[in-house]
């Protein structure tokens, strides 16, 4: 976000302030969310300084592409995130303070939901401890609705992926989030959000493959995870096979080209035979309306006749016997 010259002034001016008010209250959280109870809307206008209010509570200071700016004589606040222990206890106090403070002014739950995702691009400023506890606090506000497990895609960038931050950072949650709720929480959650899709993104470019995957989430005890990812993967090879399979056949291309492309698609990807009958089964009888009988049957005696035919057309037999006895029962009906 950017600042005039005045509302930089103004977002400082806050920042002290606010961290005047924290620094009298020490570490006591409870003296500290009374005093945010009692400042919001009437010391401090949360409503145009939320971004940095959640600054100060994270890092102690306001965050940027520099790191982390405190305020006068280089104080922080002393009871941010950041500055915690770095324990499951400590952490869960902080939470409930985040969560008091959005639930008492409503308005800055939408606030925080967009300053975390700025917060996210800034880690590489962060020490390791620091994004620990970052990460391990964003799996608690997952458990706790404060944010949705879709802004985790933020991470995914090029600045924190090729030096492994982000998957630390994704690791850490997930820890923590199946701590909190269990691990079928977690995977139902990627699902409903979309994320089992972008699982992968966070892994740098040369190592987007499934054994790097299975061995990073494995070592965190996350191995449903890793078989959560594999039926993804399992799903986008069999849409690209149909898709595949779908194309050349609206091309008419030859029975025998469109096999040999199916046994080399499934072998690269080590599809199981069954799979790939079902997904070709599924594909000619959607496509009967439109391809000819002819072009059917004539499609699976060429592809009878080569060399080393396979379980596909043993199960393909049904289909086509089904479509040689519609078409006499047809011709019989005529002649009747």
């Amino acid at each position: 976000m950017q600042f005039d010259e005045k509302e930089k002034f103004d977002a400082t001016g806050f920042r002290d302030q606010l961290l005047q008010g924290l620094l009298d209250c020490g570490p006591d959280l409870d003296a500290i969310s009374k005093y945010l109870d009692g400042a919001g809307g009437s010391k401090l206008d949360y409503r145009r300084y939320g971004e940095t209010l959640f600054d100060v509570l994270i890092a102690g200071g306001i965050i940027g592409a520099s790191g982390v700016t405190p305020g006068d004589g280089g104080k922080l606040a002393p009871a941010c995130v950041f500055a915690t222990e770095n324990n499951m206890e400590a952490l869960r106090a902080q939470e409930q303070l985040f969560l008091k403070v959005t639930r008492r002014f409503k308005y800055l739950e939408k606030m925080f939901d967009e300053e975390i995702r700025k917060v996210y691009t800034y880690m590489k400023q962060f020490s390791k401890d620091e994004r620990v506890k970052l990460a391990r606090m964003t799996g608690l506000w997952i458990c706790n609705g404060s944010l949705n497990p879709s802004v985790l895609a933020v991470i995914a960038v090029e600045h924190l992926v090729k030096d492994n931050i982000a998957l630390d950072f994704i690791l850490e949650v997930f820890v923590t989030w199946k701590q909190e709720k269990g691990i079928a929480n977690v995977v139902s959650s990627l699902k409903k959000s979309g994320l089992e899709t972008k699982m992968m993104e966070f892994f740098p470019m040369n190592k987007r493959t499934h054994e790097h995957f299975q061995t990073a989430f494995q070592d965190q005890d996350l191995g449903e995870l890793v078989r959560l990812q594999k039926a993804q993967a399992s799903q986008e090879v069999k849409k690209d096979l149909q898709k595949s399979v779908s194309d050349a056949l609206a091309e008419a291309k030859p029975a025998k080209d469109i096999i040999n492309e199916v046994k080399e698609f499934s072998q690269k990807h080590n599809l199981v035979e069954h799979e790939v009958v079902a997904i070709v089964y599924y594909l000619l009888m959607f496509t009967a309306d439109v391809l000819s009988e002819d072009v059917i049957m004539k499609w699976y005696k060429d592809s009878h006749a080569a060399k080393g035919k396979s379980v596909f057309l043993e199960q393909m037999k049904k289909f086509i016997e089904w479509l040689q006895n519609a078409e006499e029962e047809s011709e019989s009906g005529e002649e009747n």
